[in-house]
């Protein structure tokens, strides 16, 4: 399965305590219409007041001066914004912040935001509310971690997402879809070189690869080659397919059993530099004049194919080169697996009418021996009946 990139929990118990009461503060900026919104924490014996908050509730006369609208309003609805950066309050706790808010004569409380870096359980959540009712307030609000990272997440506040945190969706996004442009465009590209071309053989080559062609440079080129000729099969919902290996297959009639002859792969290009053209006509020969003498009804062939994500090509050179002129995929090389990411073995019938496949999860999961694989003294391979199977490479 493909790795998922996912956003962990925002870490409010990190900041400091004056900060977290800056970060609730501006995002309560667009809760209301405010009038005024004070940051009364910060000067110290706040009454209980991190923040406060004159609502307008209604349009301004037209009679009032500029500066009587700033700062007063007859209707101005009184709010407490509150702040705990705590891991838990408990209801008792929670009851307790309400109880240590002091007002002034005049004053009367129609509003309650209390934050905190922390969840709320739900008789927490009822405690404040019975409070909130049994004091009168109005509107009461309790945000806790999950509330705060709502408002955080919601593309107007991604600006204090990225401030506090150094986190932003907007640039994720964008690095999305450029990454997803990047993707569709190698995907395009491979259509229109490989499949309209029809090309079977291409050259798969490691970006750093900077000793190319000369692979007498290359420490132990012949196990970790940096570039390998491939045989492309098609493409897929998620990269090019490979073919890897390929081999005449025997398949039974019920499908759950089968066999092939290891001994030839005849997925191997044709043409390669590097490894020489296969000398295998007269062994391919014999294979399929005994493949041939099976019932096509169980004639199959056994592949074994390879993955290479969209997004692991960084380029396709569509010309080639004077060495290989099919086209040149590049990718990086994996130290173990080369480039591909993922392979997947199959024994597909070669009837088209009565079809049928099995996938095979080893090379001996459901295999009977159907192929005996022995060697003659002339050094071609025959298939001797009752004869046991010779060790495979």
């Amino acid at each position: 399965m493909p790795v998922t990139r996912t956003l962990g929990p925002l870490h409010f118990e990190d900041l400091e305590p004056k900060r977290f009461e800056d970060l609730v503060r501006q995002l309560v900026y667009d809760f209301k219409r405010w009038r005024r919104l004070e940051a009364t924490g910060r000067a110290g014996s706040d009454d209980g007041f991190d923040a406060r908050g004159f609502e307008i509730t209604q349009d301004d006369e037209p009679n009032e001066t500029d500066e009587q609208m700033v700062v007063t309003g007859s209707t101005d609805r009184l709010w407490l914004i509150q702040c705990k950066r705590e891991r838990t309050i408990s209801p008792a706790k929670l009851k307790g912040y309400l109880n240590d808010t002091k007002l002034a004569s005049d004053e009367r409380l129609h509003g309650i935001v209390f934050t905190a870096a922390c969840d709320f359980s739900k008789r927490a959540r009822d405690t404040f509310r019975a409070r909130c009712e049994e004091l009168g307030i109005e509107e009461w609000h309790l945000w806790g971690k999950a509330e705060l990272e709502d408002l955080l997440f919601q593309p107007r506040n991604d600006s204090l997402l990225f401030a506090y945190f150094g986190v932003s969706l907007a640039i994720r996004r964008r690095s999305q879809k450029t990454e997803l442009r990047a993707r569709l465009a190698i995907k395009r590209k491979a259509h229109r070189v490989l499949e309209t071309h029809s090309h079977q053989q291409v050259l798969l080559r490691a970006p750093d690869a900077l000793d190319y062609p000369y692979s007498d440079l290359i420490p132990d080129f012949e196990r970790k080659p940096p570039w390998i000729m491939a045989s492309y099969k098609r493409l897929s919902h998620s990269g090019l397919l490979f073919t890897v290996r390929r081999h005449f297959a025997y398949l039974n009639d019920d499908r759950t059993a089968w066999d092939a002859a290891f001994v030839l792969d005849d997925a191997r290009p044709h043409h390669d530099p590097w490894r020489g053209n296969p000398d295998n006509w007269q062994l391919r020969q014999e294979i399929y004049s005994f493949w041939n003498e099976i019932p096509k009804t169980n004639q199959a062939w056994f592949e074994l194919e390879a993955l290479i994500p969209f997004e692991a090509i960084l380029e396709i050179d569509e010309l080639g080169d004077e060495y290989v002129r099919e086209p040149h995929i590049y990718v990086p090389f994996n130290p173990l697996t080369g480039p591909y990411s993922d392979y997947s073995a199959s024994v597909t019938s070669v009837d088209q009418y009565i079809g049928g496949e099995y996938y095979p999860t080893s090379r001996d999961d459901g295999r009977e021996s159907k192929f005996a694989e022995v060697w003659r003294t002339d050094g071609l391979w025959g298939p001797y009946a009752g004869k046991p199977r010779s060790p495979e490479a």
